[in-house]
């Protein structure tokens, strides 16, 4: 197939590395990209630009990685232009896309989820936030790349944050606690169809211990060693097919990845937001460990047959990512210093770039994800740590705690 991915990141590098064997388009890409496929220029948060870039290179099938082109529209503008598409609609990436509406959408589905007030005036905060704490958790009800929210027992902090996306134009979600560890599910779903991939766990705070501000994400390990055996099937039951026929019963199908960002506690799963495409960067560990070829997947839910699809294999084994962060992210990080290093072979490039030189250098603040793969937990965290200590980029950071609590046993549901 002439397939053709939209995106610039490491899932976007991931998805490009598990399609291998296809020809391969990446829009607009990054320096590791350009190594397996033929970069494009794209703006993405242009429907119109993706659809022109598809043309050009007749693709069979466009997959759409970030949120920003799923939300604006490109899935319905290259849907209505001809093309096999691996994306929701723009109205069914609200999913994503708006919060409250993901809520409404659980209350007639009757999911779990954590208790919600929408606040749209900084007047309103205060009164709001007297309903919740003493963990008090205040989401930007838009996109913001993963980092829109703040879980914090200061109240003060919660209520600075609460302003700060008011006053950037979004309203604000105030939530009740979930308790228990995190879950990822993916789901490639294709209306009432709902395939799960493995279960990974994503480690969001930028430094060792879960402290510091959140982030995109720092690394990911899969599958999750302390999971009960029914629990992917328990999150598929209780929350992503009564989504998924609750979307088709308000006449917007869901068709594409549905990622699940779930609390596991006392009574099972309940869920944190869902995401309207795969992860970054749980995919690079999920992809890992996938044996059926993806492009076949992703092309049977783009062409609504999902449902005759066999089932998905998988190795055995565990598979880790760890993320090498540029100086000073999330805040504001450092660009343009030179990355050198053996390590860098397998590395999937999240913020890559050449200069005029010729020479890698970082463009983002995620620079480069490091994936492992082993026989158990513990020989993938070793492999993915043993690259990783090779690369070099002035100021760098990475986290060296990626899975160890799983590895220590310290996770119990």
């Amino acid at each position: 197939m002439r397939i053709l991915i939209i995106g610039s990141g490491g899932r976007e590098h991931a998805l490009a590395k598990a399609m291998d064997g296809h020809e391969l388009f990446v829009a607009p890409g990054n320096a590791g990209i350009a190594e397996i496929a033929t970069c494009l220029p794209c703006d993405v948060k242009d429907p119109l630009d993706v659809v022109k870039v598809a043309r050009e290179v007749e693709a069979d099938l466009v997959v759409i990685g970030p949120e920003i082109p799923l939300v604006a529209g490109a899935g319905d503008a290259l849907r209505e232009a001809g093309f096999a598409v691996f994306g929701p609609s723009q109205e069914a990436a609200q999913i994503e896309g708006s919060k409250a509406f993901a809520k409404d959408v659980m209350a007639a589905a009757g999911v779990k989820t954590a208790q919600a007030e929408r606040i749209t005036d900084v007047s309103e905060i205060d009164g709001v936030l007297d309903n919740f704490g003493p963990n008090y958790v205040v989401k930007d009800d838009g996109l913001a790349g993963g980092k829109g929210v703040v879980v914090t027992q200061d109240r003060e902090a919660a209520a600075e944050h609460a302003r700060s996306v008011i006053e950037g134009g979004n309203p604000v979600l105030v939530e009740s606690f979930l308790d228990g560890p995190e879950v990822s599910l993916f789901c490639l779903v294709d209306g009432e169809t709902v395939v799960p991939l493995l279960p990974a766990q994503d480690h969001k705070r930028a430094y060792d211990e879960d402290e510091g501000p959140n982030t995109g994400g720092m690394g990911a390990y899969a599958p999750l060693p302390w999971l009960p055996e029914e629990g992917v099937q328990r999150i598929v039951t209780e929350v992503v097919e009564p989504v998924a026929k609750e979307m088709v019963k308000r006449g917007i199908p869901y068709s594409g990845l549905l990622y699940a960002g779930l609390a596991w506690g006392a009574d099972g799963p309940s869920v944190i937001e869902f995401n309207a495409r795969f992860g970054d960067p749980e995919t690079q560990a999920v992809l890992a460990l996938l044996e059926t070829p993806l492009a076949d997947v992703l092309a049977a839910t783009a062409n609504g047959t999902l449902d005759q699809q066999p089932e998905l294999q998988w190795k055995d084994g565990s598979a880790i990512t760890v993320v090498l962060a540029a100086e000073n992210y999330p805040a504001s990080p450092v660009t343009g210093g030179a990355i050198t290093g053996a390590g860098l072979e397998r590395a999937v490039h999240a913020g890559t770039s050449t200069n005029d030189n010729g020479e890698l250098v970082s463009s983002g603040g995620r620079v480069l994800n490091v994936v492992g793969v082993g026989a158990d937990l513990a020989e993938a965290r070793q492999d993915a740590y043993a690259q990783i200590e090779q690369i070099q980029l002035d100021g760098s950071f990475y986290r060296r705690d990626i899975g160890r609590r799983a590895l220590d046993g310290e996770i119990t549901v």
